[in-house]
């Protein structure tokens, strides 16, 4: 059986765009499953499936993600990776796909796992926000202009996370056929690209009649909006969008392009600089200076 790719909530796990691209394995939160239930569900997926990947956002509950790494300390295994990816919920509900899509072909667990930094520099993740009063700064710099529009009922901003951010306004007196109109549309990718998007409690139709258009996509797929949005975006009045590559081949030329390493700890193959299953860098740290200084 392929590598299992988890996800710890089941709106996370997008629509497959091939009929034989795997699901996705639920490892359930602490609040619905006891740790020895949870002990079981896991060994019963390594059993299964040999290796286990999953991502873990930072805004992931911190219980959920103390869970992960219990479930994987008791039972001392080396076949589980938690990948830290730095993405909004929809972006890492469309990387989780790529992945699956990913395990179909030859590639060893130690690559799938690695490969997940590599492919979340070629996601577009965003939204079209009501407001920005809660938006964290950290994530996307808002200027106090910014943060006082947002008190205005109309107010509608175009806001990108990854992978540069970006804010802007639309509006400004233009307005189209599908709501406030911008000249400043955030920089799409320069490559194919499918969208997703989903919509929370604002009602809009920017996303697929201006910047699905403005940024050349190939198609795009309405999805329920991911629990974690809201809280992520800061506010219930949201279409949530990302745009990723949506092409088996492609993802597979990308990944097979980089030089393949061994891990010099766990031996596993791997792409990057990390190994995905015990995150051991792919070269040694430098010994301290003072035990530099005192070889002979």
């Amino acid at each position: 059986m392929p590598t299992a790719i988890a996800v710890t909530s089941a709106d996370l796990v997008l629509p497959a765009p091939e009929r034989h691209t795997p699901g996705a394995a639920l490892l359930h939160p602490p609040e619905q499953l006891d740790l020895e239930a949870a002990l079981a569900e896991t060994g019963a997926l390594l059993e299964r499936h040999g290796h286990l990947v999953a991502l873990v956002p930072p805004w992931l509950p911190r219980s959920t993600v103390q869970r992960l790494h219990t479930v994987r300390a008791i039972l001392e295994t080396d076949r589980i990776a938690l990948i830290g990816i730095d993405l909004p919920p929809l972006g890492t509900a469309l990387l989780v796909r790529q992945l699956r899509q990913l395990t179909v072909c030859d590639f060893s667990p130690g690559i799938i796992a690695s490969a997940a930094r590599l492919l979340s520099h070629y996601i577009y993740a965003g939204a079209l926000l009501g407001s920005v009063a809660k938006l964290d700064r950290v994530r996307v710099p808002v200027g106090l202009g910014a943060h006082a529009r947002s008190w205005s009922p109309s107010a509608q901003f175009a806001v990108m996370a990854h992978p540069k951010p970006h804010l802007a306004k639309l509006g400004g007196g233009a307005q189209g056929a599908h709501g406030p109109r911008s000249a400043v549309l955030p920089a799409g990718p320069e490559f194919a690209t499918h969208l997703t998007f989903a919509r929370g409690q604002l009602a809009s139709d920017w996303v697929t009649a201006e910047l699905a258009p403005a940024w050349q996509v190939q198609g795009v797929m309405e999805n329920p909006l991911p629990a974690a949005s809201p809280g992520w975006w800061g506010t219930q009045k949201i279409v949530e969008f990302a745009a990723g590559i949506p092409d088996l081949s492609v993802l597979y030329q990308l990944v097979a392009s980089v030089r393949r390493e061994e891990c010099r700890w766990c031996g596993l193959e791997l792409i990057g600089d990390r190994c995905g299953f015990c995150a051991a860098p792919l070269t040694a740290p430098p010994p301290p200076a003072s035990t530099a200084r005192s070889r002979p």
